[in-house]
């Protein structure tokens, strides 16, 4: 296992460097000129100019990359270009607040997405099964505004269960009493899509022949779905997980906003307001350097899951 994990982590050096390229390449020639942007609309040449030498986008493309590089190897991306706060203060500042947001999300809608497909993949082709399925269905052709503004109005003014907006410096009233609200309807629109795709995972180990070899020898359906399907389908479940986090991630964005949470989520949404590039850029190679290592440690749990598992 040493040996695969150091040839893994040799083989992030390659895509680190191209997704270096591809973010230094797009912001500099797709993403327009800053100056021109924290100027404003009522300036003059001279004024650009002086900007773009602060900001240091005067220099040469392949000095700016240089530059780059440096400040991915150093964590250092030098300060914000719109309030000239320090890029790794804000990461140091936000990160708290996304993760009471994001990590009982992923736990519970992971949780509750294996034990709800168990359950309806052991009443498959119920009556059960099917009006589950109708309703995951319709709950995924809603949109997740509409959750948000609903659950706002009804939880929040109508039945004044939970604050619409706020935050502390408090972790637990946090986690107690702000989170609850947003983690809920983000759950509501999570657990359907995630309920069907485990539920096709289960039904897939079901119909395998070592499970009607089980039920041969006089297992219990109970122990058959928890010690044999569980637990081989547990694979393609935490594959899943792996692809989906970066996008939870990115979809905790949207709450932040409108719950007004001081995470990264919504640092992220003012600064592409304001092109802040150094802000933008940070967040986009540190969500690429977390996708490469997730990958791994999923990769690395596929043998704990499964001791059959080989790394070639």
């Amino acid at each position: 296992m040493t040996a695969y994990i150091i040839r893994r982590l040799w083989q992030m050096i390659p895509t680190m460097l191209g997704v270096v390229l591809l973010i230094f390449f797009l912001f500099n020639w797709v993403g327009g000129d800053p100056a021109q942007v924290l100027a404003g609309k009522i300036s003059n040449p001279e004024q650009i100019e002086n900007i773009r030498k602060q900001l240091g986008v005067d220099q040469p493309f392949w000095r700016q990359l240089i530059i780059f590089c440096q400040q991915i190897v150093t964590g250092d991306f030098g300060r914000s270009w719109s309030t000239n706060e320090e890029v790794s203060r804000i990461f140091a500042t936000r990160i708290g607040p996304t993760l009471t947001i994001m990590f009982p999300l992923l736990l519970l809608e992971t949780t509750l997405g294996i034990v709800f497909a168990l359950g309806v993949a052991y009443v498959r082709g119920s009556l059960t099964d099917r009006a589950i399925m109708i309703a995951c269905t319709f709950a995924m052709s809603i949109s997740f505004l509409v959750y948000i503004i609903l659950g706002q109005w009804l939880f929040g003014f109508l039945l004044g269960w939970f604050p619409v907006q706020g935050w502390s410096e408090s972790y637990w009233k946090n986690l107690v009493v702000y989170a609850p609200l947003p983690v809920f309807l983000a759950l509501l629109v999570s657990v359907a899509p995630t309920l069907r795709l485990y539920r096709s995972f289960f039904l897939d180990e079901i119909n395998q022949d070592y499970v009607r070899t089980a039920r041969a020898k006089g297992l219990s359906e109970t122990t058959v779905m928890f010690k044999h399907v569980m637990r081989n389908a547990m694979i393609p479940i935490l594959t899943n997980v792996a692809i989906a986090l970066p996008s939870l991630m990115i979809g905790s964005f949207l709450l932040e906003k409108f719950f007004s949470i001081p995470g990264l989520g919504r640092e992220v949404i003012t600064a592409v307001e304001r092109s802040d590039f150094p802000v933008i850029k940070a967040i986009t190679v540190y969500l690429a350097v977390f996708t490469m290592f997730l990958n791994l440690l999923v990769d690395v749990l596929y043998k704990w899951v499964d001791p059959r598992v080989e790394f070639k």
